[in-house]
């Protein structure tokens, strides 16, 4: 298809989460590759005026790169579909089930799918019991938050109330997930095709925001360094997984694998970063695919129904 045949799109950016920051730089780096391409897009920082910005600017379409809240929870879209005005990626059902992470692990565990055993916690919840439960060391998460912003590794039941302290200041729901030990990786999925797995490696904890976005020790390796066997296994598994939560797309789905060679997953992105450090754009690249041609093709996920 023509650049034309898109027609004006917004970029939305920004927004109001956690994730600000990392969505203008993701934002601008869609923006540049959509603009080098003669595609006649244009910038939108989302506020609460979002509806009226669409409107008033006569687009034709969105491509939605908002992280976190009001981007990956259904919320834009939403203000879209309210809009009659197509997307990119997920519709508001994917976007929901893939951002609650207790929805999520509920729904793969019914599939049959690997995930770390957690419970749901808060400040009143009894220490020692759920160390009995879970083992240490834990995890804690807040339930609707992404790029592992307040994640804490509880080693002792003695830190898990400030753990959770923290986890709450990013959202009222926060779950304890069981430590895996192992290596993490991660696979991007694009109209229903698997990427190439990457390995994620760090020197700190774990894979936490500092890693993924301010770090230079952190490493990716592609390939990824598992047998064709396990990458092969392990893509399936991200696709069935991405597919059981009704994500549509593109999107991510992170993993662990424990000592014995299980995978676990960990999460599922229905927006993923596409900075510098993204994993995304980096799979793409080594599936031979660069940067402008990989938004073209996540600009295509706008033109069909969403179901």
């Amino acid at each position: 298809m023509s650049a034309s045949e898109f027609g004006k799109v917004a970029v939305l950016m920004g927004g109001r989460s956690a994730e600000r920051d990392i969505s203008l730089t993701s934002g601008q780096a869609v923006l540049n590759a959509l603009v080098s391409q003669n595609i006649d897009a244009h910038k939108v920082d989302v506020g609460l005026d979002i509806s009226e910005q669409l409107v008033s600017g006569k687009f034709d379409r969105a491509f939605i790169i908002l992280h976190g809240r009001g981007g990956e929870d259904g919320e834009i879209q939403g203000v879209l579909e309210s809009l009659s005005m197509p997307y990119t990626g997920s519709d508001i059902t994917g976007a929901v089930l893939s951002m609650n992470k207790i929805l999520s692990k509920d729904l793969w565990l019914q599939q049959g799918l690997p995930t770390a055993d957690f419970e749901q916690v808060t400040a009143d919840s009894d220490a020692d019991s759920l160390v009995e439960r879970l083992e240490l060391p834990l995890i804690i998460k807040p339930v609707n938050e992404g790029s592992s912003i307040g994640m804490t590794k509880v080693n002792s039941a003695s830190e898990l109330t400030k753990a959770i302290e923290i986890a709450t200041q990013f959202d009222a729901e926060v779950i304890a997930e069981c430590w895996i030990e192992g290596e993490e990786y991660t696979v991007g999925v694009l109209e229903q095709k698997v990427l190439p797995v990457i390995q994620l490696k760090t020197p700190r904890e774990f894979y936490d925001f500092e890693a993924k976005y301010q770090s230079n020790t952190t490493e990716y390796l592609c390939p990824c360094g598992l047998s064709e066997q396990d990458e092969l296994l392990c893509q399936q598994i991200a696709l069935d997984a991405f597919n059981g939560l009704r994500m549509t797309g593109w999107g991510r789905v992170d993993f662990m694998r424990d000592q014995s060679g299980q995978f676990y997953l960990l999460e599922a992105n229905c927006i993923p970063g596409m900075t510098d450090h993204s994993l995304v754009p980096m799979a793409a690249k080594h599936a031979g695919l660069n940067f402008e041609d990989l938004v073209w093709q996540i600009l295509e996920t706008s033109m069909g129904v969403k179901t």
